[in-house]
């Protein structure tokens, strides 16, 4: 496990409206309309509810191959009754200057990261670090550790997230309609934020330098962009709605791209709803 100096970053507030009511019939059409929480296992009687891992891992990292693996494993095999795995790997790129650049990189994850360090009282971050729902983090490649949190993570109450494509829709650009209701108790005085993060898996890379020379590194779940789509209302009983649009960037595979929206509380990083939607 390697630690490096944390570095505090402050997110910029993104200003796109939430709203405090929602038709409940319309957003529910679509082809590919998703209600996440409560959603029926394939060929068996398990409900299962989301639960989000994020791993921040780098390709310049020795340590962080075994994470990989485990957050594939998490990804493919979803071995935790109940829970519905959402992965999301985080590249940070404060390795990149230790002999490989990470292609999948960038100073948003480690931005990310550092906030939770702050959050969690750290005076540092490190590699591959694996956090489950927003509130429990632990060394990456600790599969009993990451079992165990999911597991607990998924008895937790969680609201409804129902995802459906927008009528207009391109091959370079995806619409979102995104509704979510029923929001479990949340903390007092601490705002909920709702975020869509794009993944891509199936991805894979020839390391030519650094600490992983000569390796060919495979990746599930790689966050290409992450954005705040709003704060939801605080009024009892909120709920949130809101459409975006999803760039398809030049390189991406859209048959391997999926977005993810989650809720998280601002200060205790606790997700509050997550659900997922192949793009």
């Amino acid at each position: 496990m390697r630690k490096l100096l944390a570095i505090v970053f402050v997110v910029a507030s993104l200003g796109v409206a939430a709203c405090a009511s929602l038709n409940g019939q319309g957003a529910r059409r679509g082809l590919e309309t998703r209600k996440t929480e409560g959603a029926t296992a394939a060929g068996a009687n398990v409900k299962r509810t989301p639960v989000v891992v994020e791993l921040f891992t780098s390709e310049g990292c020795s340590s962080c191959p075994p994470a990989d693996a485990l957050l594939a494993r998490l990804d493919g095999r979803q071995p935790v009754e109940g829970a519905e795995v959402l992965v999301l790997a985080m590249h940070v790129d404060y390795w990149n200057n230790l002999g490989w650049a990470d292609p999948f990189s960038s100073a948003e994850f480690s931005q990310r990261q550092g906030e939770y360090a702050t959050a969690y009282g750290k005076d540092g971050v490190y590699t591959p670090q694996m956090i489950v729902d927003g509130v429990r983090e632990f060394a990456g490649g600790n599969e009993g550790v990451a079992l165990e949190a999911v597991a607990r993570a998924a008895r937790e109450p969680k609201a409804e997230v129902l995802l459906a494509p927008a009528a207009t829709q391109t091959d370079e650009a995806v619409g979102i309609s995104v509704q979510i209701e029923k929001f479990p108790k949340q903390t007092e005085g601490d705002p909920v934020y709702v975020l869509l993060a794009v993944t891509e898996s199936k991805l894979s890379t020839d390391v030519a330098r650094g600490e992983n020379s000569g390796r060919k590194l495979t990746h599930v779940g790689v966050v290409r962009v992450i954005k705040q789509l709003g704060i939801l209302p605080d009024t009892r009983g909120a709920r949130f709605k809101a459409e975006t649009g999803v760039l398809i960037e030049k390189g991406w595979r859209r048959e391997n791209l999926r977005a993810v929206v989650f809720a998280q509380e601002r200060g205790t990083r606790r997700v509050l709803a997550a659900g997922s939607l192949k793009l």
